[in-house]
């Protein structure tokens, strides 16, 4: 038999969710924040079909053979991600972005830390978010 359990695999799970945002630096005048946001400041916001990848890495536990269950993963990016931000308007509806900036660098890193405390801190953690099918942000630990 083969000895796995000191090998280091990474598993990912895929999800998606919808929301609306708007690019917009209260401090700036509207001139400034349609020069430097230009579509991405509508007044009424604009939407995107949020596309994104959790990494785990880690050793391979010898009795269950995961390095995650990704089923409970699957529970945590529900509970803290899709089920909080689907469908929803970043600006208004999610409470970190009332004074921060939605842009996707900055959404990435609010899910990364919302699900950094609830996944074992012995797994590295690496979160991909794609904004558009070109466009996208990495994270990882």
């Amino acid at each position: 038999m083969t000895d796995i359990g000191y090998m280091k695999v990474s598993v990912y799970r895929k999800s998606h969710f919808n929301a609306a945002h708007r690019l917009h630096v209260q401090d700036w005048s509207e001139e400034k924040n349609k020069t430097v946001f230009g579509k991405c400041n509508m007044p009424n916001y604009h939407g995107h079909n949020y596309v994104m990848e959790v990494k785990l890495t880690g050793e391979i536990d010898p009795q269950t053979g995961y390095v995650m269950d990704l089923g409970i993963l699957k529970s945590i990016i529900n509970e803290e991600v899709v089920d909080r931000y689907d469908h929803r308007n970043l600006n208004l509806d999610i409470p970190e972005f009332k004074t921060l900036n939605p842009t996707v660098e900055n959404i990435a890193v609010v899910i990364f830390n919302r699900l950094r405390k609830r996944i074992d801190e012995q797994l590295v953690l690496g979160l991909r978010l794609y904004e558009t099918e070109r466009n996208f942000v990495d994270i990882e630990e």
